[in-house]
């Protein structure tokens, strides 16, 4: 009869094969529960490559939950900036401050407990309890779902197999060692068990992996088709006065970059029409449109920006709710990627 797989052959790989990341403490280490918190909120929808330069220029310019929490909103969006997904910035500064208003700066060292503050959902939790508190907690995220799916040909589909590939992986882990488990499973999705031409060879659970012995690896894990969102269309106005200064606003601080600085912008939608874009335009002058248009793909939808610039007077003042950035001063400001496009094909950031 054929042996399951066993938590110490995914711990003795582990114990090999651990890649090194700056949020992770070293082998026999202590994980701090801040960093490890950062990173996995940073590390949603981003790759470890992307995420890497962020966070040790992050944790240089926040290195505790308290400075954090102490800083300004804008200048934690500003230092998120470019990183994407902006509400998990928004949350991250609201939970530092919960944790510190509420918690006394130390993090609640349970599921439950995490679940309370802002912006940490089931996998944060799981993630931040096995690791840093050595709970035994499930931190299902892509990379565990495709290994548990492969590994026990689960049929249903995702999102809804989730509940059973978290009790797979309760069912296998071990008590002793919670925090490398997860860790490992983690490591295991992202370097073997890949999402094409996995490295079943050098998998430790590749003898009892029932995707491997059907031959069936890629078609898991199974995933229900995605709907793609129409394309959204707008018109973005880059104003510049003669002094160099940069006429910006900034976004309310929920939604869609939430609290980041843009410059003015039509609303962003699938029958907007181009022809009517004098009408939102923050002043009456003599605009120009630039080619090509910014092209952008968020989440759930294409976006499309046709940009228009023109020049102001140097004592221009702003109008209502926005306000003009010294040249010299850009860099400080927390442009999106969109953002930094549009300035770009307007030659703005020069």
């Amino acid at each position: 009869m054929r042996a399951g797989p066993a938590a110490a052959d995914l711990l003795a790989w582990y114990d090999r094969h651990r890649r090194v990341l700056p949020w992770r403490a070293l082998a026999g280490e202590r994980a701090d529960p801040y960093r490890v918190w950062a990173s996995e909120i940073m590390l949603q929808q981003t790759t470890i490559a992307a995420v890497k330069p962020y966070y040790e220029r992050f944790m240089a310019r926040f290195p505790t939950v308290a400075a954090l929490a102490a800083a300004p909103s804008e200048e934690v969006m500003q230092a998120w900036a470019g990183l994407g997904y902006y509400s998990r910035a928004r949350n991250l500064h609201a939970c530092a401050m919960a944790v510190v208003a509420n918690h006394g700066g130390r993090f609640p060292d349970t599921e439950d407990g995490l679940r309370t503050l802002p912006g940490i959902g089931a996998y944060t939790a799981g993630a931040v309890a096995a690791i840093a508190f050595n709970r035994p907690a499930a931190a299902v995220d892509g990379n565990v779902e495709r290994v548990m799916t492969r590994l026990f040909t689960i049929e249903d589909l995702l999102p809804g197999a989730r509940p059973l590939v978290r009790e797979r992986v309760l069912a296998l882990m071990p008590h002793d060692r919670p925090g490398d488990f997860a860790q490992g499973l983690m490591d295991l999705g992202a370097t073997i068990c890949t999402p094409r031409n996995p490295a079943c060879g050098l998998c430790p659970w590749r003898e009892p992996c029932l995707a491997r012995i059907a031959g069936t690896q890629e078609s898991f894990p199974r995933k229900a088709a995605k709907k793609a969102g129409a394309t959204r269309y707008g018109a973005a106005f880059v104003l510049r006065r003669e002094d160099g200064a940069l006429l910006l606003r900034t976004r309310p601080p929920k939604g869609l970059l939430g609290g980041m600085a843009e410059v003015p912008t039509s609303e962003w939608r699938a029958d907007y029409e181009l022809d009517g874009a004098a009408q939102d335009a923050p002043v009456v002058t003599r605009w120009r449109q630039l080619a090509p248009p910014v092209r952008h793909v968020f989440t759930h939808f294409p976006l499309e920006l046709t940009v228009f610039a023109a020049t102001a007077p140097a004592g221009m003042q702003p109008p209502p709710g926005m306000r003009f950035t010294a040249v010299g001063r850009l860099g400080e400001e927390p442009f999106s990627s969109v953002m930094l496009k549009v300035l770009e094909t307007a030659g703005a950031m020069a």
